[in-house]
C-alpha cells in the first residue's frame, strides 16, 4: 500500500463516497472504496486496465450499484443522499468509453450530425429521433456549445465525415448541454492520433478555465493537463495513493502502480511515461 497524502481543500463536496463495494458477477471490482471530490478541483484517476476506473464512472451514472448493508457506507452526490438519475445527468457531464465506441455503430449508421449529437444530450440519446422536439432554447444552447468547442462550421456535417478529434468535441458538447458543474472523461484520448490528442488537451484546458470541475479517468499520464493538480492512483479496485501531482507522478510510484520498470519524463508542465 502506498502512503496516502491528504489533499486539503474546503470547497463544497461534489462527490462523497465512503466504504463502497461493487461486484460484477462473482468478481469484486471496487473494494471498500472511498473518495471525495470538491467543486473546482481538477483531478485525474490513474491506474492500469482492470483497476476499477470505468466501474467508478458507471457507479456515478447509475449503471452499477454498490452493495448495501455495509457499515459506514456513504454514497452522496452534490450533498444529497438521495437523487434521481435525471439530477445526476444535469449535474455531471459524462464522456465515457462506451459512448465513444457507440459512435462507430448506431450514430455512424444513422448519419447523425454534430448539431444532432449535441442536442441529443437533452433527451439522453445518441442523436435525435423523430419523436424528439428540440426547443428554441435547446437549439440556442447547441449553437453556443458548437462555437465554444470550435466546431460550429461542422454543425450540419455527419459525424462519419469528421475526424476522431472532431467527433470527440461534439460528444463533449452533448455532455455539456445542461451546463453541469463537473465533467467526467473516461479514457478520452483513446484511438486519437498524436495531433488530435494535442488539440484535445487544449480543449480540456479551455474547459478547466471555463470553471468546469474535471475528473479525468485514464492510464496515460500524458493526458494530465497542467490544470490537474490532484492525482488519485487506483489498483485492483482500491485507491492506493492520493495527492499532489508532483508527488504521485514519479518513476518509483508509477513503476509500483503498473508493476513494471517505468521512467517519468517531464517537459515544462507536461508528463510522459517510458519503459526502462
Amino acid at each position: 500500500m502506498f502512503r496516502v497524502d491528504k489533499f486539503a481543500v474546503r470547497a463544497p463536496l461534489l462527490l462523497d463516497l465512503a466504504h463502497l463495494t461493487v461486484a460484477r458477477g462473482d468478481r469484486c471490482v471496487l473494494r471498500d472504496f472511498s473518495l471525495q471530490v470538491r467543486r473546482g478541483e481538477h483531478i485525474a484517476l490513474l491506474g492500469p486496465n482492470g483497476s476499477g476506473k470505468s466501474t467508478l464512472v458507471k457507479l456515478i451514472t447509475g449503471e452499477l450499484y454498490p452493495q448495501t448493508g455495509v457499515r459506514g457506507m456513504r454514497f452522496r452526490l452534490f450533498g444529497q443522499d438521495q437523487w434521481a438519475l435525471e439530477d445526476v445527468r444535469r449535474c455531471v457531464g459524462i464522456v465515457a468509453l462506451d459512448l465513444l465506441q457507440n459512435l462507430s455503430h448506431e450514430v455512424m449508421a444513422r448519419q447523425v450530425t454534430a448539431r444532432e449529437l449535441v442536442l441529443s444530450g437533452f433527451f439522453n440519446s445518441l442523436g435525435l429521433w423523430p419523436h424528439h422536439r428540440p426547443t428554441r432554447a435547446h437549439e440556442r444552447r447547441a449553437r453556443e456549445l458548437l462555437r465554444f468547442l470550435e466546431i460550429a462550421h461542422l454543425a450540419s456535417r455527419s459525424l462519419a465525415e469528421m475526424s476522431s478529434g472532431e467527433q470527440r468535441r461534439a460528444l463533449i458538447g452533448r455532455a455539456l448541454v445542461h451546463d453541469p458543474a463537473a465533467l467526467i472523461l473516461d479514457e478520452p484520448t483513446n484511438s486519437l492520433d498524436p495531433g488530435a490528442v494535442r488539440e484535445f488537451r487544449g480543449l480540456l484546458r479551455k474547459l478547466a478555465r471555463a470553471g468546469k470541475t474535471l475528473i479525468l479517468v485514464t492510464h496515460h499520464i500524458a493526458d494530465l493537463i497542467p490544470e490537474i493538480d490532484r492525482v488519485i492512483l487506483m489498483k485492483k479496485g482500491r485507491i492506493v495513493a492520493d495527492g499532489a501531482k508532483a508527488s504521485m507522478l514519479t518513476s518509483t510510484v508509477l513503476s509500483k502502480l503498473f508493476g513494471t520498470k517505468l521512467r517519468v519524463t517531464k517537459r515544462g508542465a507536461s508528463y510522459d511515461l517510458v519503459s526502462r
